[in-house]
């Protein structure tokens, strides 16, 4: 085994990072807006993924675009040590609502972080690894990134989620995502209703039959959605009806159970009205989250360095929401911390959170994960060389 290496080169090299990403906030800034400007929705963010490879592609590493097949996913590499570190970056918005989540200020984190460690990773001998993830917001982009192969033998993966405040720990729910539609039978509400099945009827039925069932889940588990389809014209009985429904809960064992509860109360709304059932999944399963002890640890220590104060009380925490991510950390090593853009009372998911992900307080946020980030890659590493 190697000797330690000296505190002093340590120190050196995660001031060094800092200053490569101060020296970069500039160019960061105006990527995160331009990608905030420009919001696409999953698979379908052909010009940020554009926009990312080649900021990354500018900054020096090698980039491979339609990753895996993938049109909207890339890879960008620098380095050719042996410890693999992965960073990986969002870039979808969210429908209607634009980037209500922060995905651009995700996307622009993962670059400066490359902006950091790109110059010095063939000294602190790692092969840096810049993962384009589309399709976060529902359609599982790292999952089934993850069964092609991506992500396999790093040492580390890497990323940081825009919140009203900072959270260390990621800790989301195991979520589903369900695309259910009714089939019935159309009639004239007024002159043939004897002769229609209401597709609606059904959806009635399962939306009062989960509420009752909510009674008897976990207070962990979280069962919510949408109708998007629901009739044409009131003198028409409706023929479709479609939604879209999300799962929750602590773990993806305990979500098999729930979800299948569910699944019994959308039957109950087709046996019930008469209408035909069609329940398919909109991605696999999101996992549960788990996290790297030691490198979380050091982001705390270095994140706090840089004056940023964690949120203990709960209160605007975003550490519960479901993502991808998880399916990664039950591969690899990593961590998802949260950095605060002090946006409250708007949380994410709002309106007033996407004007939140611009503006000076975004840009501290940007730059205080990059760095953190950054410098937690060189602890890590030192602390195994």
């Amino acid at each position: 085994m190697s000797e330690p290496p000296a505190v002093s080169d340590v120190t050196a090299l995660k001031e060094r990072v800092r200053e490569l990403v101060d020296g970069d906030l500039p160019r960061l800034v105006a990527l995160s807006e331009a990608l905030h400007a420009d919001p696409e929705t999953a698979w379908d963010e052909h010009r940020s993924a554009a926009r990312l490879c080649d900021a990354l592609a500018d900054r020096g590493l090698a980039v491979t675009p339609r990753y895996l097949g993938f049109e909207t996913a890339f890879l960008a590499t620098a380095g050719s040590g042996p410890v693999r570190i992965g960073v990986c970056a969002e870039y979808d918005a969210l429908p209607g609502l634009g980037h209500a989540c922060g995905h651009n200020l995700i996307a622009a984190i993962a670059v400066g972080v490359a902006s950091a460690l790109a110059p010095v990773a063939d000294r602190l001998g790692i092969t840096l690894e810049v993962y384009g993830t589309p399709a976060e917001e529902g359609g599982g982009g790292k999952i089934e990134l993850l069964d092609r192969g991506a992500f396999a033998g790093l040492d580390l993966a890497v990323m940081a989620h825009p919140g009203p405040v900072d959270v260390a720990e990621a800790r989301p729910f195991a979520v589903a995502h369900t695309h259910v539609r009714y089939d019935g039978k159309a009639a004239h509400a007024g002159a043939y209703p004897e002769e229609g099945v209401n597709a609606n009827d059904a959806f009635v039925v399962a939306q009062v039959a989960i509420g009752l069932l909510r009674q008897q889940l976990p207070h962990s588990a979280r069962v919510h959605g949408i109708q998007t389809v629901g009739g044409q014209a009131p003198n028409a009985i409706p023929d479709r009806t479609e939604g879209r429904w999300y799962v929750r809960a602590e773990t993806l064992a305990e979500l098999a159970g729930i979800e299948e509860k569910v699944n019994r109360c959308f039957e109950a709304g087709a046996l019930a009205s008469g209408a035909a059932l069609t329940i398919t999944p909109e991605s696999k399963p999101y996992s549960e989250f788990r996290n790297d002890e030691r490198a979380l640890a050091f982001y705390r220590a270095n994140a706090g360095a840089l004056g940023r104060v964690f949120d203990t009380s709960g209160s605007g925490a975003m550490n519960r929401a479901s993502t991808d991510m998880g399916n990664v950390s039950q591969v690899v090593p990593a961590i998802h911390p949260y950095i605060g853009v002090n946006s409250l009372p708007a949380t994410n998911h709002q309106p007033e959170f996407a004007a939140a992900c611009v503006g000076p307080h975004a840009e501290k946020a940007l730059r205080d994960a990059a760095v953190a980030l950054a410098q937690t890659v060189v602890d890590v590493v030192r602390a195994s060389s």
